[in-house]
């Protein structure tokens, strides 16, 4: 989406890029730096618009050769139907490599337990660390973003992770003029966060410029839910809804998705991107705090779980 800021900056100087295309410039750069400083990256890509846009720099950045890296989806078992659908396809279509660790499988061999509200976001550490420890993934891409959360506003572009997976905020490095350290002692790996300097609104303006397709659930659209916590869920399997809550069709968009029993939908008529993203500048809440049940089981939850593995 063109600004009357933007419009005048490119008349007083035709050669500077947009901020989208520094953007995309500098997201680029970080694929092609990971793939020269490291033996075995993986992105991780749940179907989510920001691992999609993700997708779509590492596409941009090896073009016309296929991306150098697999995929790894940490599956919950409680993911959206339409996500899941969106994530085989893409595979399909660019006839990339996906790993999934699958969170139902730790819970049958014992090694995890179901967590009595039902949500298995936290649970998925323990498969995200299993599945990088036994393909020695030495880094990681995530789709994080500065604005999403204030932990990960601490977290660096290259993010070193200890041999148990953990993140210590006293061990971020510097990055000046975008250079990179990627130097990490056996069994540990880094996170690498190519979206670090995006806002929720670049992502759309983004998605909206390259024409990307997403999953139907982030338009507007009729679905079934119930209130909890002040958030519209979705019934599945994962037990909701509980007793008492009264479930009703609503229209309804998804600005972040993730684990079913935690990612809450918000009303909204944006059934088209354009609506969308004037829906989102004219928002003052994030999407993670407006929506998002697992982050708001304290003030540190993100943290808290970013020390211990999590994303």
């Amino acid at each position: 989406m063109r600004t009357a800021v933007t419009a005048l900056e490119e008349r007083e100087n035709p050669y500077a890029l947009s901020h989208l295309d520094a953007l995309e410039s500098e997201g680029v750069h970080i694929f092609r730096e990971v793939a020269g400083e490291f033996e075995r990256p993986v992105i991780l890509f749940s179907g989510g618009k920001d691992s999609i846009v993700m997708l779509h720099l590492a596409l941009k950045a090896f073009q016309p050769a296929p991306v150098p890296f697999a995929l790894l989806h940490v599956d919950t078992g409680h993911n959206f139907p339409e996500v899941l659908d969106y994530r085989d396809r893409v595979v399909a279509q660019h006839g990339l490599r996906l790993h999934v660790a699958s969170v139902q499988e730790f819970i049958d061999r014992g090694e995890l337990k179901e967590r009595p509200d039902g949500t298995r976001n936290p649970l998925q550490t323990v498969p995200l660390l299993h599945a990088i420890d036994s393909n020695r993934f030495d880094a990681v891409f995530g789709g994080g973003r500065r604005d999403e959360e204030k932990a990960r506003a601490k977290e660096r572009v290259f993010s070193l992770r200890d041999e148990f997976g953990g993140w210590n905020p006293r061990r971020q490095r510097p990055e000046l003029w975008q250079l990179y350290n990627g130097r990490h002692a056996p069994g540990e790996h880094v996170r690498v966060f190519p979206l670090s300097n995006w806002t929720e609104l670049d992502v759309w303006q983004y998605i909206a410029r390259e024409k990307i397709e997403l999953p139907a659930i982030y338009y507007a659209h009729e679905r079934t839910v119930f209130s909890r916590s002040g958030m519209w869920l979705a019934p599945g399997e994962w037990g909701g809804p509980g007793e008492g809550e009264r479930v009703e069709q609503r229209k309804v968009r998804y600005r972040t998705v993730g684990d079913m029993s935690c990612t809450g939908a918000v009303d909204s008529d944006a059934d088209s991107i354009e609506k969308v993203i004037a829906e989102i500048a004219a928002s003052r809440l994030t999407e993670r705090g407006a929506t998002r049940a697992d982050d708001k089981l304290s003030e540190a939850a993100m943290e808290d779980r970013k020390r211990e593995g999590y994303f």
